[in-house]
């Protein structure tokens, strides 16, 4: 089998997002491309690595024996490229970040940057996901470094705190809910919403609506939580965003602000790596950098 390391790559995209469209986006290739490469691996090993589904793709026996030599051989070759780049100019090194929407909208973009500019050899592929996905990701090795909520940590991580997000309501000001000091999400039901076209947060709150058995109103569903504010302001519907996106806006927009009750709405995010695997020196000066501010 002669698998080169764009193979390996792709096929751990793959396995990380379920999907061979998502895998091919995250790594740059396009979906004929991807296609062909994955079938080509099965060709040349003559052995099915994927289960392909309506509802995504999942590994095979076969296809969990390569994810794990897989992660392996991409984490030496990391590995690799740390060492040698403390000798060697030119040697640009990347890290992997995979963070939710609270983390990369509240705190994140600050973290990062003056960490970046001391390492002008240095990439951060950075992508959002939602924390069990995180979790996941990272116990898996097919991350880096993750932020996360503390709700979906598990024994194969390694945690230190990082920041804690509260989520609110925002609404026009001359709404009830301007009223109000504080508000459970079961009583938001019958309101009409202005969402996020997706995303991680967004995902989260629908799960939190399904649990109530219940589908949410969208008015419209938007891009940024400018527009999602400025909407708001206008009276267009109410929208749940993290407390310091809310803060920010309410300084452009008319828009009152509504902390929501519920525990799931009040989130402590932690940093995490893999508690098994050994981070490359640049990956585990961004891991201390982040945890130490």
């Amino acid at each position: 089998m002669r698998f080169d390391f764009t193979d390996l790559r792709l096929f751990l995209a793959v396995a990380d997002a379920g999907s061979i469209t998502h895998g091919a986006a995250d790594v740059g290739l396009s979906l004929a491309a991807a296609s062909d490469r994955l079938r080509e691996m099965e060709a040349t090993g003559q052995v099915r690595l994927l289960e392909r589904g309506r509802r995504g793709v999942t590994l095979t026996e076969a296809g969990e024996a390569l994810s794990h030599h897989a992660r392996e051989i991409l984490h030496q070759a990391a590995l690799m490229r740390g060492e040698l780049g403390r000798y060697a100019k030119g040697i640009r090194a990347s890290i992997r970040v995979v963070a939710n929407t609270a983390a990369i909208v509240e705190v994140l973009p600050t973290r990062l940057s003056p960490w970046l500019a001391a390492h002008p050899q240095v990439d951060v592929d950075l992508r959002e996901r939602q924390s069990h996905e995180i979790a996941r990701s990272i116990a898996a090795g097919f991350a880096d470094i993750g932020i996360l909520s503390d709700a979906a940590v598990n024994e194969e991580l390694l945690l230190k705190p990082f920041a804690v997000s509260k989520l609110v309501v925002v609404s026009a000001q001359t709404h009830s809910l301007a009223a109000e000091k504080e508000v459970r999400f079961s009583d938001l039901t019958e309101e009409y919403f202005v969402g996020l076209e997706g995303g991680a947060l967004q995902d989260h709150i629908d799960v939190q609506a399904d649990r109530l058995g219940v589908k949410l109103r969208y008015r419209i569903r938007l891009r940024t939580f400018e527009s999602i504010c400025s909407a708001a302001s206008d009276g267009v519907g109410v929208a749940i965003v993290p407390e310091t996106v809310a803060r920010r806006c309410k300084r452009t927009f008319p828009i009152s602000i509504t902390p929501v009750k519920d525990a799931w709405a009040r989130r402590q995010l932690s940093v995490c790596v893999a508690a098994s695997l050994d981070l490359t020196p640049t990956a585990r000066d961004l891991f201390d950098h982040l945890t130490s501010v």
